[in-house]
């Protein structure tokens, strides 16, 4: 069952059974404060990569990706930094402004939040999609958690043009909670002028 509400969604948008369900996911979404695993992302070309992440909310999150990308993700809190070790460029946007921060939000209320237009079944799996109109984070992530035991089990990005990027989590462990250094923010060349 797939219920997908026009325009704007807000409470007065799903029915009960959809509110909680969106209380359910948001409930265990606030519970989840510390993740690490591996994850495979499929572009919007196709092309497959993998790494490891870790997670520690509210806000952080770190993507390494297998040799021989070079592409490091890391969020501190405030600031998404897309760093290339190759290069040693760095690319730096607000969190505010990332698909991201519906995850490593803190405390999340999606039976409230304006963004979410739709709630998603599927034998074993329950979706939630937020969209984004307007800004520089015009697009919408679908969050997918199994159900019932509601444990994050991937996400997929549509930006702005309409490019796909699914995330796939696999070996995800919550009992630990990842090194604070993993989520500063480096700069890779000194001489490198800041992009805020």
């Amino acid at each position: 069952l797939c219920s997908v509400v026009p325009g704007a969604a807000n409470a007065a948008n799903f029915t009960p059974a959809q509110i909680a369900d969106l209380k359910r996911v948001s409930a265990a979404m606030n519970a989840t404060q510390n993740l690490r695993g591996h994850f495979l992302q499929i572009g919007a070309d196709g092309t497959a990569e993998q790494g490891t992440f870790y997670m520690r909310k509210p806000g952080r999150v770190r993507f390494e990706y297998n040799a021989p990308n070079p592409v490091l993700v890391i969020a501190d809190g405030t600031t998404v930094a897309v760093q290339n070790t190759k290069l040693k460029t760095t690319d730096r946007y607000p969190l505010v402004d990332s698909p991201l921060r519906l995850l490593l939000g803190g405390n999340v209320d999606l039976s409230s939040d304006p963004h979410v237009v739709s709630v998603d079944h599927e034998p074993g799996l329950i979706s939630v999609t937020a969209k984004e109109t307007s800004g520089a984070a015009q697009g919408e992530i679908t969050i997918t958690l199994s159900d019932p035991a509601m444990e994050l089990r991937q996400w997929e990005v549509v930006d702005a043009q309409g490019q796909r990027t699914l995330v796939t989590l696999r070996d995800v462990q919550s009992s630990t909670v990842p090194d604070a250094k993993l989520f500063v923010i480096e700069e890779l060349n000194p001489f490198q002028q800041r992009r805020d």
